[in-house]
């Protein structure tokens, strides 16, 4: 991978991350097209903690009220009760599927799961799920009503977003939205909840740079995540600020357009589907 490649597909996952139009998928499929190696599952995990310290810095006010409430919850029982300590709590919940689900599946998420027609699939099925969910959502809870039964469906819905094409955010926030949430409110738990799966996915990938087949080495991988965390901080904003109005038509639009036009790359036979594999 070379340097033009990491400053692409760096602005690539800063822009893509906190949509809902998967980041994953949009790595994999600038790199097919422009003719470019996968850069590969670790590449993707690694970048991702640059935007996940975007989601840091910009909810950093609310993480650390959060931190503080679980802290002394442990040992303080009048602390048990309170909102942000039970909100710690089921962030910890809702992380436990990514981890079992990424332990379980760990060889699929770096090759199998890469199939350009599995991430064409996902993204206009999830693109529909994702607007029944903005049409039928109730918008009317809010974080306060979060119970351990609604963080593992968040968690499950994360958990599926090892799929490129999914989407982390698209995913979640779509589960928020059938069980009543509002917009702003599912998807701020859902950055929340990314926090640690992304952060600890990242950390766990460190080590397959350079290595195991991975064409992405340290130097351009560093410069990729500085510049999806500077780019990711501004679609954060802009998104927290527009899904208080907007609905979420037109990524769907986007995701179904895109995944159409995967397809006809496909079996036209301008791109292969696995193209720029990275092993077996």
């Amino acid at each position: 991978m070379g340097w033009f490649e990491a400053l692409v597909l760096g602005l690539v996952q800063g822009l893509t991350e906190f949509l809902p139009i998967s980041s994953s998928a949009h790595l994999r499929i600038t790199a097919a097209l422009a003719g470019w190696d996968d850069p590969g599952a670790a590449f993707t995990a690694v970048t991702q903690i640059g935007t996940e310290l975007a989601v840091i810095l910009y909810f950093a006010k609310k993480i650390g009220h959060v931190l503080v409430a679980w802290f002394f919850s442990l040992y303080k029982k009048d602390w048990r009760g309170h909102p942000d300590a039970r909100l710690g709590w089921l962030i910890i919940v809702g992380s436990l599927p990514i981890v079992v689900i990424g332990l379980l599946f760990q060889h699929d998420i770096d090759h199998a799961f890469r199939d350009l027609r599995i991430t064409a699939t996902m993204l206009i099925v999830f693109g529909v799920i994702l607007l029944i969910a903005d049409r039928v959502g109730r918008n009317y809870r809010d974080l306060d009503h979060l119970t351990v039964p609604h963080g593992l469906v968040y968690g499950f819905a994360q958990a599926l977003a090892v799929i490129p094409g999914v989407s982390r955010s698209g995913g979640t926030t779509s589960a928020g939205l059938f069980m009543g949430y509002k917009r702003s409110e599912a998807a701020e738990y859902s950055f929340l909840l990314a926090v640690p799966a992304v952060l600890g996915s990242g950390l766990y990938k460190l080590t397959d740079i350079g290595k195991n087949g991975e064409t992405a080495q340290w130097g351009p991988t560093i410069l990729a995540t500085l510049i999806a965390f500077a780019v990711g901080y501004a679609v954060i904003a802009w998104l927290m600020a527009y899904i208080k109005k907007g609905s979420f038509v037109p990524f769907v639009v986007y995701r179904i357009a895109l995944g159409a036009l995967l397809f006809v790359l496909i079996f036209t036979h301008v791109l292969d589907p696995n193209a720029g594999p990275t092993g077996t």
